[in-house]
């Protein structure tokens, strides 16, 4: 006897419509373009109306996906929720704040995101669109941590980790007034008050130090009329130019650099994101509203890949190289193979992990 697979959504529609609230049909179209995703891995939208499953036609497939990002208006405060609900770990949370950006035409798509550092790739949880290209500036830094304020409060923070590019008079003080701690790279060539000697560049406080030693500086000094505390260290950077690795701190920290450290966690999301997951270049999405709906798709999906790749690692470990990094697979792509698989194959994985469980919370 000839079996009928099941269909892969029903489980995923009882899940989101506990969660989320919306109605049955706008559910069902949020998790089948879900599977869509994890299935053919792009968000263009003519290959996920082919991922859609049921028996409607690939154009009615793709109208109602144009039709959701025309119409539906999403709360994306309530979709942290969904996703900060899902972390595996309790906070406090070292928060990463990043940008992302790229052209698609004349249109410059550029996103603001905190994400939340974990084993090696930050989970995005907040974003706003920035409405120009370039730099964002500190009243939008400070709009996107006042909402995490707002949804999650003071104590769900460890610490803001972020780049050069996230520096600051205005900026360094919103972060000081909510007594946030934080580890913000600055640039080495940046004019440094330090008490006794005057004015200094960053990088002569670690001039002298051998390559590739860590140095935290036990005296407070002062940047743009704040006071911050700062570690270094010297490094062979691109070209085989030395370089300086120079971190303002809220508070004295000797662990200032490690800690900072996990900021390139970042970029390891948006490659997932991007050309190692989900092709979200491959949008030709330009209103910044359509976009932002993107987003929350695409990270509702990337949570579920990366706590299945967590999952699974646990139960079957990646093989660990002689350099300590993962053989072929970050827990994320680990995860999406795995999921992909069950979903083309839900005949063949009754032995597998139940890869839905990991959304349910219960």
């Amino acid at each position: 006897m000839k079996h009928k697979a099941p269909i892969k959504s029903t489980e995923l529609v009882d899940i989101f419509q506990a969660r989320l609230g919306w109605n049955k049909a706008r559910v069902k179209f949020f998790v089948s373009f879900i599977i869509a995703l994890c299935t053919v891995q792009t968000v263009c939208f003519s290959r996920l109306a082919q991922g859609f499953e049921g028996k409607a036609r690939v154009d009615s497939n793709l109208r109602r996906i144009q039709r959701f990002f025309a119409d539906f208006i999403v709360d994306t405060n309530l979709i942290a929720k969904l996703i900060f609900s899902l972390l595996p770990e309790k906070p406090p949370y070292r928060l990463c704040l990043d940008r992302t950006n790229w052209k698609y035409g004349q249109a410059n798509i550029n996103i603001l995101m905190i994400s939340i550092a974990y084993q090696g790739m930050s989970i995005p949880i907040l974003w706003i669109m920035l409405p120009k290209r370039g730099n964002s500036n500190t009243c939008e830094r400070k709009e996107l941590v006042q909402r995490f304020l707002t949804l999650f409060g003071e104590g769900c923070i460890e610490a803001i980790l972020a780049d050069r590019e996230f520096i600051g008079d205005d900026w360094f003080r919103e972060l000081i007034h909510h007594k946030i701690p934080f580890y913000i790279r600055i640039r080495n060539n940046m004019w440094i008050d330090v008490p006794g000697k005057g004015p200094k560049r960053a990088f002569w406080l670690f001039n002298s130090l051998p390559l590739n030693t860590a140095l935290h500086y036990e005296k407070i000094v002062c940047i743009d009329g704040q006071w911050v505390y700062l570690s270094g260290m010297r490094v062979v950077g691109r070209d085989d130019k030395i370089e300086f690795v120079i971190v303002a701190s809220f508070n004295p920290d000797p662990n200032a650099l490690s800690k900072y450290k996990d900021q390139w966690q970042t970029e390891t999301a948006f490659k997932a994101l991007k050309s190692s997951g989900f092709n979200f270049e491959d949008t030709h999405l330009t209103d910044p509203n359509r976009i932002t709906k993107l987003i929350v798709l695409v990270c509702v999906a990337f949570i579920w890949v990366y706590l299945v790749g967590i999952a699974r690692n646990a139960s079957t470990p990646i093989k660990i190289k002689k350099h300590g990094r993962r053989a072929s697979y970050s827990l994320f792509k680990y995860g999406l193979v795995l999921v992909t698989y069950c979903l083309l194959n839900p005949l063949s994985v009754k032995d597998h992990m139940n890869c839905y469980q990991f959304l349910s919370c219960t």
